[in-house]
């Protein structure tokens, strides 16, 4: 097959053609306005956490829909075609029902990166947008962010491996669109691979990945997907977001050509610049574990702590006990005793000391009785501790966006 075909990115506009022997267009511009996951299957709730919908009203007063995703707790992640020259950005997030979000607001603000050019109205490279919410969202079992492919493997070659994609974009040509989340299995290609079935095109470059169907041929991003995440389950065996939704064939979305993406490892250093945050990590480093302190008998080591209150019983008599852990021993104390506060520390392990400390009753701690009283003795404890760590909407936007440049393919963007 002659790969003199149209390529859609995922924009509601005419493509214009490219100085490659290709021509791209967005997703929504795909043949028959195609705008959804295709060959794909409705998430349940707390699935897909981390995805957006997007509604984005244009200055001339047209509305398109988009997808996305929460990159951090007040930042999401996008494709630059989608927020382009746009006014402002209604978002949904939290549950996959369009008609029953957990959060529901609105945001003007954006940044695009400075490489993509808004006023070209072509599939480009650097589709990527950052949108910044006018709120610190809250996260909950139904949002919650996706950790952002590494900088380390921004060139990784994931030909073959199996990735997801999602969105609320058109299930098949010309059909409806949903209004619960779909998702869908893809099989990344090489850069190389979609460079070639898109007959050279100069948009596939170092920081696009492209994706075909997993076992379907039909299966793909289409119009509406545009902005949305490709996910892989990483080296750790956690959820990666390798790619932003970007363009598609336009001879259309169900047919077996790739889906092409952006890779935001590309991109950290412009993230943090813009966000001021280093979403970055090091797939390759060694997981850390802590050890329990060594305490010298007062309970006091590195991390986290916690305080605890005991009060020392009433006794008359001095006494001297030895004990381990909590220990067992008697003794006898003057006086009243105040009550003491005692820090015990956190962490994974045992931990042993010896010093001078003041006990329980009946056997906890050091020279405890009835009465008031100081006890030297020597005590190992075990100290426990766990590291915790963290709206029915109609896509707008069709557009006629299959063009040719003497037969070359075309790529179009997908919203």
């Amino acid at each position: 097959m002659a790969a003199w075909w149209a390529l859609v990115c995922l924009l509601a506009v005419s493509v214009g053609a490219l100085p490659s022997p290709i021509q791209l267009v967005y997703p929504e511009q795909g043949r028959n306005g195609l705008e959804r996951i295709v060959s794909g299957w409705e998430a349940n709730n707390g699935d897909i956490p981390y995805q957006l919908s997007l509604r984005i009203v244009t200055r001339e007063g047209s509305v398109i829909s988009c997808g996305g995703t929460i990159i951090h707790s007040e930042w999401g992640l996008t494709a630059a075609h989608c927020t382009a020259n746009r006014v402002t950005i209604v978002i949904r997030a939290g549950g996959v029902s369009l008609l029953r979000p957990t959060l529901f607001f609105e945001t003007t603000e954006y940044y695009n990166h400075p490489l993509y050019i808004e006023t070209l109205p072509f599939v480009q490279p650097n589709d990527i947008g950052l949108i910044k919410f006018n709120r610190i969202i809250e996260y909950t079992p139904y949002i919650q962010p996706i950790r952002l492919q590494s900088s380390v493997d921004m060139n990784k070659n994931y030909d073959g491996l199996r990735l997801s994609a999602s969105g609320w974009g058109r299930i098949w040509t010309n059909g409806p669109s949903p209004t619960v989340l779909n998702w869908v299995y893809l099989r990344g290609v090489s850069n190389q691979f979609c460079w070639q079935r898109f007959g050279g095109s100069s948009t596939v470059v170092d920081s696009t990945i492209c994706a075909s169907g997993y076992n379907v041929t039909s299966q793909s991003t289409c119009q509406g997907d545009s902005g949305g995440p490709l996910v892989v389950e990483d080296v750790d065996g956690s959820l990666s977001q390798v790619g932003v939704s970007s363009f598609v064939s336009s001879s259309g979305c169900h047919t077996d050509f790739p889906a092409g993406f952006i890779r935001p490892g590309h991109y950290h250093a412009w993230i943090t610049q813009v966000t001021g945050i280093d979403l970055d990590w090091d797939p390759n480093s060694e997981p850390t574990t802590t050890a329990a302190p060594e305490g010298d008998g007062d309970g006091e080591g590195d991390g986290d702590l916690e305080t605890t209150t005991t009060t020392a019983p009433e006794g008359d008599g001095d006494g001297d006990g030895d004990g381990e852990g909590d220990g067992d021993g008697d003794g006898e104390g003057d006086g009243d005793l105040e009550p003491t506060t005692t820090t015990a520390p956190e962490g994974d392990g045992d931990g042993d000391g010896d010093g001078d400390g003041d006990g329980e009753g009946d056997g906890e701690g050091d020279g405890e009785g009835d009465g008031d009283g100081d006890g030297d003795g020597d005590g190992e404890g075990d100290g426990e501790g766990d590291s915790e760590g963290d709206s029915d909407v109609d896509s707008e936007g069709d557009g006629d966006g299959d063009t040719e440049e003497d037969g070359e393919e075309a790529i179009k963007y997908f919203y």
